[in-house]
């Protein structure tokens, strides 16, 4: 395997084994099962923090999505990888833990996909995030319901993957809590 970078994504099978190493952008175009990891944030309102990306990113420019996303580098725990990206992203770290995984395909308007094997962290925070201004364009806290009901009335404003996860999220805690 190569070094692993922030611009290699870990390439996986169905089951999470690793196959190998690609640069991040060669994976998107050719639609490559690689890990990733998505991070949502809830306040103690049980509000979810969002982040509309920043305007300069090279896919998805302006969209919401959740709090955060990335890809693990080699031998760094789901944990770790979603710590260091809530750090980098959003300026501040809190605890998170893992809850589910799944594959998921999620094609763009300009020709790359995003085909990864993606874990749901989940974490607690209560106060304004500091975020980086080369990745996030703005941020809100928003109770799930109005997501729901916003996403129904505005699909267009949010990620592909973000409205995929959302959806498995939501029926994985409705589960967990009956």
């Amino acid at each position: 395997m190569t070094e692993l970078t922030n611009n290699y994504v870990i390439l996986v099978d169905e089951n999470d084994n690793p196959l190998g190493t690609m640069e991040k952008i060669e994976a998107h175009e050719k639609a490559k099962l690689h890990r990733a990891f998505s991070v949502f944030i809830y306040n103690s309102d049980n509000e979810l923090m969002l982040q509309q990306r920043a305007l300069t990113k090279y896919h998805t420019p302006g969209l919401w999505t959740n709090t955060c996303c990335s890809h693990q580098k080699l031998n760094e725990s789901n944990v770790e990888a979603g710590k260091r990206r809530l750090q980098e992203e959003m300026g501040f770290t809190t605890g998170l833990q893992e809850t589910i995984s799944f594959i998921y395909k999620a094609p763009f308007e300009n020709g790359l996909t995003e085909h990864e094997y993606d874990y749901i962290l989940v974490g607690e925070y209560n106060d304004d995030p500091k975020p980086n201004p080369e990745e996030v364009n703005d941020w809100k806290w928003m109770k799930l319901e109005d997501i729901e009901a916003d996403i129904r009335k505005n699909p267009r404003d949010y990620t592909e993957w973000f409205k995929i996860i959302f959806e498995k999220h939501k029926n994985e805690m409705v589960k967990s809590s009956t």
